[in-house]
């Protein structure tokens, strides 16, 4: 079944083989100091997140089960029970909250790499565009400047050819 998606361009195959495809996912660019600083900084803030998480619940835990025998023994029930049903519902709410907060920056760091490659092509075109027109106002701001000697050695020469003007413009 597998051999048929991938030979007949399959929903998954495309008719490429996998080499090819994931060559495709792999941009050549170097990322920039932004995005190097957002996976600097949002990686290890998810990654820290999760593992609070992983505490939080693992101390919820083990406070039930050290809890629930003490409140049984020195107390009526309903005290217990209250007390038990509060800290297993704060446990799993800070349990979830870091997880979340965990899961949110990793993904905001995956949306941000994925724009960041695709806006590539059009920086790449903007700053083409612009050098272009650099380089186009470059020649025509030496073309005015050429002129603007040219037409000076030619009335220094004309003027001044016996004068003291004439040995400074050729200078």
């Amino acid at each position: 079944m597998a051999d048929r998606d991938t030979r007949a361009g399959g929903i998954y195959g495309g008719g490429r083989p996998m080499g090819e495809q994931v060559k495709g996912m792999i941009h050549e660019k170097a990322p920039t100091a932004s995005q190097a600083l957002t996976v600097a900084t949002l990686f290890p803030l998810g990654g820290l997140l999760l593992v609070l998480s992983g505490l939080a619940l693992a101390g919820s835990v083990v406070g039930l089960a050290v809890a629930t025998p003490v409140f049984l023994i020195f107390s009526p029930v309903l005290v217990p029970a209250a007390l038990l049903i509060g800290m297993a519902v704060t446990g799993f709410l800070t349990s979830g909250a870091l997880g979340l907060g965990g899961l949110s920056s990793l993904t905001c760091l995956a949306n941000t790499a994925r724009q960041a490659f695709q806006r590539t092509p059009d920086y790449v075109e903007e700053a083409r565009r612009r050098m272009a027109e650099a380089a186009a106002h470059a020649g025509h701001k030496t073309a005015q400047a050429g002129h603007a000697i040219q037409s000076r050695a030619q009335e220094a020469g004309a003027g001044g050819a016996g004068g003291a003007g004439g040995g400074r413009a050729s200078s």
